[in-house]
């Protein structure tokens, strides 16, 4: 008997015109990410600059969803724009301490949050003398 694989889901809603909040469930690793790519790529198509990333219902990442992640990273800043993660579960948080990448990209508790870093003088790491 098989474990049958728990498919990505992404409901993606848009708080503001520029802002795409992506409310990732389930896996992200090497099966699911380019699905996950598709949506990022899909936003950044339509002029989305900011991007939520909701992975509070995301139990497992692999280094595909990271990598994944920090290239979205490098491409809204490039707009300027931006990446937050928002309530990422105990083993994510943990990955992407160990990573380091929850020191390059902000981790928000909510999407207010997120909201307001987005707003907020320091959008993302690295530019305060910007």
């Amino acid at each position: 008997m098989s474990i049958a694989h728990n498919p990505l889901s992404v409901d993606v809603s848009l708080p503001r015109s520029d802002v795409a909040l992506l409310a990732v469930k389930g896996y992200l690793d090497i099966d699911t990410a380019t699905e996950f790519q598709h949506h990022l790529a899909n936003q950044l198509h339509h002029g989305r600059r900011h991007f939520l990333l909701d992975l509070s219902d995301v139990p497992f990442m692999d280094s595909s969803g990271m990598n994944i992640i920090l290239r979205v990273y490098q491409e809204a800043r490039e707009l300027p724009g931006s990446v937050h993660i928002i309530s990422p579960t105990p083993a994510v948080r943990r990955i992407l301490d160990l990573t380091g990448v929850s020191i390059t990209v902000p981790v928000s508790e909510s999407v207010e949050e997120a909201l307001d870093r987005v707003d907020g003088p320091d959008r993302t790491p690295g530019e305060e003398g910007r």
